[in-house]
C-alpha cells in the first residue's frame, strides 16, 4: 500500500476531521487496533535541525496531533494514547517544563471546542503531584465537557510513567488491604488491572513511536506487554494522518497469538 507524504507542520486542520473518503485506506474488517499509544518523539530534533529553538518543535507537533486524531476516527481506533508528558521528562530545562505545561494547558483549552464536535472524549492518566494545577483544571474541564463522547477516547498521558502507574496501583491495593476492604493473601494481575489510572480503557493493541528510535521509555509497560511495536522513522512533526494509516496497515498484517498458536 502505498502513502503519500504530507507536510503537516503547516496543516490548518478543518473543523471535521474527514479526508477524501478516496484516499481513506480500507482495512480489513476486524483488524484495526482498538487502542493505539503513540509515542510522540523528535520535536526537539525537529527545532534543532531547522536552527530553531526546541519549543518551535513542539509548536509544530500541535497541528500534528489533532490531525492524527483525525485519522484515528477514520481508520476506527476506538482508544488513543498519546505520550504528551512523562514523568522523566522533569528532567529538561526550567525553561522548557515551563513552556510544555504552558502550553499544554493552552492546547487543551483551544482544542476542547474541536474535539468535542469530532465525538472525542478526553481522558487523562498521570500523576498529580507536580502537575501545574492550572493544566489539570483545563483537563478536568474538558473530561467532564466530553464525558458522553463515545467516537474515540483520546488519553493525554501527561505527567505519566508506567512504572509510577503500577506503583500507585500497588499503593492504592495496600491502603484498601489495610482498611480491610479487601484481601491481602493474594495479589492478583486482575486487581492490579482494575486499579491502573484508566481500569476500563481495554489493553493497548499497537505503540507507535516516531523519529525512529526503537524503544518504549516507560509507556504503557502493563497495557501494552502483547502490543504490536511500529517504530516510525518521521520525526513527530513529520508524521501526521497518512503515516499513521501506514502504522495501522503494518498492524493489520500481524498475527496475534497472545503466546499461542495460529492454528
Amino acid at each position: 500500500m502505498a502513502f503519500e507524504q504530507v507536510d503537516y507542520t503547516s496543516l490548518n486542520i478543518p473543523a471535521a476531521p474527514f479526508s477524501d473518503p478516496a484516499i481513506i485506506p480500507a482495512f480489513p474488517k476486524g483488524k484495526v487496533p482498538r487502542h493505539v499509544g503513540i509515542i510522540m518523539d523528535g520535536n526537539g530534533r525537529w527545532a534543532q535541525n531547522r536552527a530553531m529553538v526546541r519549543t518551535k518543535g513542539h509548536q509544530a507537533a500541535e497541528p500534528v496531533v489533532f490531525d492524527v486524531i483525525a485519522g484515528a476516527i477514520e481508520a476506527g481506533v476506538r482508544y488513543l494514547s498519546l505520550y504528551t508528558f512523562s514523568t522523566e521528562n522533569w528532567k529538561r530545562s526550567p525553561q522548557e517544563v515551563r513552556f510544555l505545561m504552558g502550553f499544554s494547558r493552552e492546547i487543551i483549552h483551544r482544542r476542547v471546542a474541536q474535539m468535542d464536535e469530532w465525538g472525542v472524549r478526553v481522558r487523562w492518566a498521570g500523576r498529580r503531584p507536580r502537575l501545574w494545577k492550572s493544566v489539570i483544571d483545563e483537563l478536568e474541564v474538558a473530561m467532564e465537557r466530553t464525558k458522553h463522547n463515545s467516537t474515540i477516547d483520546v488519553v493525554f498521558c501527561i505527567n505519566y510513567g508506567g512504572r509510577a502507574e503500577i506503583a500507585d496501583a500497588c499503593a492504592d491495593i495496600a491502603r484498601e488491604v489495610k482498611d480491610g476492604a479487601i484481601s491481602g493473601e493474594r495479589v492478583t494481575e486482575k486487581m492490579i488491572a482494575e486499579h491502573l489510572y484508566n481500569p476500563d480503557i481495554p489493553d493497548c493493541d499497537l505503540v507507535i513511536r516516531t523519529s525512529g528510535e526503537q524503544r518504549t521509555s516507560n509507556f504503557l509497560p502493563w497495557e501494552a506487554t502483547y502490543a504490536e511495536l511500529d517504530f516510525a522513522p518521521e520525526l513527530f512533526p513529520d508524521y501526521g494522518r497518512v503515516p499513521f494509516w501506514r502504522s495501522i496497515s503494518h498492524y493489520t498484517r500481524q498475527e496475534r497469538r497472545f503466546g499461542g498458536v495460529i492454528k
